[in-house]
Formats: C-alpha cells, sequence, structure tokens
C-alpha cells in the first residue's frame, strides 16, 4: 500500500530529500511544530516500529541520532524532541521518526497529556511485573 511517504521516496527529488542512504530517508515535516522540524523515515514500507527488521533499527535510528545533532549545530536549537508514534495519532501510514528542534520558550509544552499516580505499591509493582516478564 502505497502512502505520501512512499511517493517522496519514489521521485527521490533531490530538493525535497534532506538525506538519503541505502536504507532511510529524511525530509521537512511540511507542517512543523518549528522550522526544521524534519521527518526520518525507512525506505521499506512499514507501518509501526514493531515492523521494521532488527537489522533496519540502527540505520534508522543512526540518522534520527545525526538530525538531533545537526538540528542543534546548524539551526542552533538548544536541543530537540524525538518521537513516533504507533497507530494512534499516527497521521500517515508508513513509519516515521519525528526531530523537532527544541529551545527554551519556543512555545511548545512537552505533553500536555494528564500525568496519573499508581497511588500505591501494589499497582507499579503489577505493572513492572508484566512488563517485565513481557520483555523477558
Amino acid at each position: 500500500s502505497r502512502d505520501i511517504f512512499c511517493e517522496i521516496i519514489a521521485r527521490g527529488d533531490p530538493e525535497e530529500i534532506v538525506h538519503a542512504d541505502e536504507h532511510t530517508i529524511a525530509f521537512l515535516d511540511i507542517s512543523p511544530l518549528q522550522f526544521g522540524h524534519l521527518l526520518v523515515v525507512p525506505r521499506r514500507h512499514v507501518v509501526t516500529l514493531d515492523e521494521l527488521r532488527a537489522n533496519e533499527l540502527a540505520p534508522l535510528f543512526g540518522v534520527v541520532q545525526r538530525a538531533v545533532v545537526a538540528v542543534q549545530e546548524v539551526l542552533g536549537a538548544e536541543g530537540a524532541f524525538v518521537a513516533n508514534n504507533n497507530i494512534v495519532s499516527q497521521s500517515v501510514p508508513h513509519l516515521h521518526v519525528h526531530v523537532v528542534p527544541r529551545r527554551k520558550g519556543d512555545g511548545l509544552r512537552g505533553f500536555s497529556w494528564p500525568r496519573h499516580s499508581y497511588g500505591g505499591d501494589d499497582p507499579i509493582d503489577r505493572y513492572r511485573r508484566l512488563l517485565r516478564d513481557a520483555l523477558a
């Protein structure tokens, strides 16, 4: 199934693409949170992070890491926000990692999502155990 990111990959327009290698491309988000907001995308069409092959992880996140350094060095950002949405809030059904330049006072409020309390040892221990077992 093709999506807008597959189309960008297929076009291969050097004017549009910021970085391209064998596994990955990066390009500017057309509706950025901050100027310089990059999307880093695997060339192979996958929808979610869990569909990525083990040998594709390092190439993708290597570019993400280099993009974080780049937005700080060449755009003067003080830091970067790195994010990936899997299914929920995923606007394009093709895996993509956002690299957003950040500066103090830039107006981005980080996560304005409500925080919760586990409310005691039993719930937090239960979640720890469930996830520890799942990751073992």
